[in-house]
């Protein structure tokens, strides 16, 4: 079974939280298509997570409980990733925050619920990140003697359902006032902080707290 649930939800809000393809797109498709694009693109973007855990769970399931060391390694990596990225985070905050005001102007826009959904599948399936936290971070929260698949793919359902909330909560902000959400201070304030958070959780998991 998974364990280490309640860390494994505060990275995965984290992660959602961090600035990127996913929420700029996120902003494009309220601000072109309204709430009903955005809870398409929220789906969509949640089945690419779906697809990234049981490709990872199958590979996963037949490498960690044979061998213990290779989930010692894996596990080191998860938390110099996670540390990476902490990092990068911190750095990104320091710097100017890229204009996410007028992003319904740039590029090509999907509309409607249909499009919104496969525009989200195709951000998720396309976001590098998501296959380095299925194949480096997700092994983390799965216990080495268990069920591995079965694990990781739950996990991979939660991760996927933090995700949604993260977006609907999300998506609602930018709704309701955009020029709150989309200030700079604010970013650089999120970011600051989940930059920290990721650092810390990144050397609990390398260390193997």
């Amino acid at each position: 079974m998974p364990s280490h649930l309640p860390a494994f939800l505060v990275t995965t809000w984290l992660l959602a939280m961090l600035p990127g393809a996913g929420q700029t797109v996120m902003i494009r498709q309220v601000l072109a298509g309204g709430l009903r694009t955005a809870r398409g693109t929220i789906a969509g973007n949640a089945a690419g997570l779906l697809l990234w855990s049981m490709a990872a769970a199958a590979s996963l399931s037949a490498i960690l409980p044979a061998s213990p060391l290779a989930y010692a390694v894996v596990r080191v990596l998860g938390g110099i990733v996670l540390v990476t990225l902490g990092v990068r985070t911190l750095t990104a905050a320091r710097s100017a925050t890229p204009d996410a005001g007028s992003p319904a102007g740039r590029g090509r826009t999907r509309t409607g619920f249909p499009g919104g959904f496969a525009m989200g599948l195709g951000t998720s399936l396309g976001n590098p990140k998501a296959g380095v936290f299925a194949v480096s971070i997700l092994p983390q929260f799965v216990t080495a003697t268990g069920p591995v698949f079965l694990s990781s793919v739950a996990l991979g359902g939660v991760w996927a359902l933090v995700n949604v909330c993260w977006y609907l909560l999300f998506t609602w902000l930018v709704h309701r006032g955009r020029a709150l959400v989309t200030r700079p201070a604010v970013h650089r304030g999120l970011g600051v902080v989940t930059g920290v958070v990721l650092l810390v959780l990144g050397v609990a998991v390398a260390a193997g707290a």
